[in-house]
């Protein structure tokens, strides 16, 4: 019988070996994507919506990222939701095989647009509603947070998470928005509470082995007031103070692909 020479045989056995990566690529599952989280997440203000009650957008950053992975996708992240609605009704949908979550929540667990509400109202002193919300940022949102992202992690042991933050919201440069009912000063105070936020929930998730993705230079130059805004300001036609399409797109969507 004939037989190869000893360097031909080698050769063979290399390539051979070089194509199983090759093989095994081409027949790789696809990511399993869950997104968690509230509006910022959702898409509120960025439309269409594929789910009217969560404001669930497909131009939302979970939505053009799943695209881009061309991902397993389940969307479950909705407007308004809580760190006890993520708990209640959205983690369910993370198992074993979970390669990838993302996440956005916090806002409304200490009243964030409430305080907003207050500085849009004229002749009212929104102080004391920033103060609370920050007050509830230190003191109470640290350990909801941590309940969240333990089940994240008991659910979905494997997955990569990322935690996204949220953007400051005014340029703080003139009093245009809300019939100028809001002032420079008031901007630059919710603009503070916000980087407050952000630190907040950086310091959670950094606390438990997750990507932050802080889009707060994203969105510099971009904010309510500013000439090329990414947010929807005061409007009764859309969501106010929520990133319009050109939000996650430009800030949102390229932060989180970057973090990847």
């Amino acid at each position: 019988m004939h037989r190869l020479p000893r360097a031909a045989t080698v050769v063979a056995a290399a390539l051979a070996l070089l194509a199983l990566p090759v093989a095994a690529e081409a027949q790789a599952p696809a990511v399993e994507y869950v997104a968690l989280g509230d509006s910022y997440s959702s898409g509120s203000g960025a439309g269409p919506y594929t789910d009217a009650a969560c404001q669930r957008s497909l131009k939302a950053h979970p939505s053009l990222l799943a695209a881009e992975l061309d991902a397993e996708f389940t969307f479950v992240a909705c407007g308004g939701a809580t760190t006890d609605d993520v708990l209640a009704g959205q983690v369910q949908a993370l198992e074993a095989g979970t390669d990838l979550v993302t996440i956005g929540i916090g806002g409304n667990d200490i009243g964030w647009s409430d305080a907003i509400t207050k500085c849009i109202t004229p002749f009212t002193n929104c102080t004391p509603a920033i103060q609370e919300a920050e007050r509830k940022a230190v003191e109470e949102l640290p350990a909801k947070l941590d309940a969240v992202y333990t089940e994240i992690e008991t659910r979905s042991p494997d997955a990569e998470v990322v935690v996204t933050g949220y953007p400051r919201l005014f340029a703080a440069r003139n009093t245009c928005d809300a019939l100028g009912a809001i002032s420079i000063a008031e901007q630059q105070r919710m603009n503070a509470g916000a980087d407050l936020l952000s630190a907040v929930i950086e310091e959670a998730a950094t606390a438990h082995g997750f990507t932050y993705v802080d889009v707060r230079d994203e969105f510099t130059g971009h904010e309510v007031c500013s000439q090329a805004p990414w947010l929807h300001g005061f409007t009764l036609t859309d969501v106010p103070y929520h990133p319009k399409a050109s939000g996650h797109a430009s800030g949102y969507y390229p932060a989180v692909l970057a973090a990847l």
